[in-house]
């Protein structure tokens, strides 16, 4: 059956996934309704915890998990709403750019358990004419999948970018030694291990 549930942030979801089976606990940061909480349950994470700024959005997800015990949802500012041990999987799609950048990825990071991995997508603002010549050739293509596949509206609240590619790249690279960054059609991504 074909999941209806696509847009550019869902597309990434594999990247969170085929960590899933390496681990125990995950958070997902900026969770809304819940959609890769769920995915993240469903591919075997034992105990999987959403966090998100928005009461309706929260709600939501608790209710389309309602009786999974495997299953936690907090309503909050991920830079300081969890306590306790950290994860072994960490993801943050689509939700960085709401957060002061060089704070966010330092929670992110702490939140990630010795050995864990953080996996980041996200949208930057387009700032270098080589940022406007991928930005306008994935158009075409978005256009087509767009109207092909349909796009699933989360319901969550967006905001425009404060900073470029190249600002979170470096941003990255400095507080996270031995990130991957990774440019990708719609958006960008951010893998890392923490030192074990």
């Amino acid at each position: 059956m074909r999941d209806d549930r696509w847009n550019h942030n869902t597309h990434y979801h594999p990247l969170a996934l085929r960590l899933a089976p390496q681990a125990r606990t995950a958070l997902d940061v900026g969770s809304g309704e819940g959609l890769l909480v769920r995915r993240l349950r469903d591919a075997g994470v034992a105990r999987v915890t959403g966090v998100d700024v928005d009461p309706a959005q929260v709600a939501l997800a608790r209710a389309a998990s309602a009786g999974d015990g495997g299953v936690t949802y907090v309503v909050g500012d991920a830079l300081d709403a969890l306590d306790g041990e950290p994860f072994d999987l960490v993801t943050c799609y689509a939700t960085l750019h709401h957060l002061p950048l060089e704070d966010g990825l330092r929670r992110l990071a702490a939140l990630t358990a010795p050995g864990g991995r953080l996996v980041v997508v996200g949208l930057a603002g387009v700032r270098t004419p080589a940022d406007l010549a991928l930005s306008a050739a994935a158009v075409p293509v978005a256009a087509v999948v767009d109207r092909t596949r349909g796009v699933w509206d989360h319901g969550a609240a967006v905001t425009d970018p404060r900073e470029g590619y190249g600002e979170v790249r470096d941003a990255a690279r400095r507080l996270l030694p031995g990130v991957r960054w990774r440019r990708h059609l719609y958006w960008r991504s951010l893998t890392w291990q923490a030192p074990a």
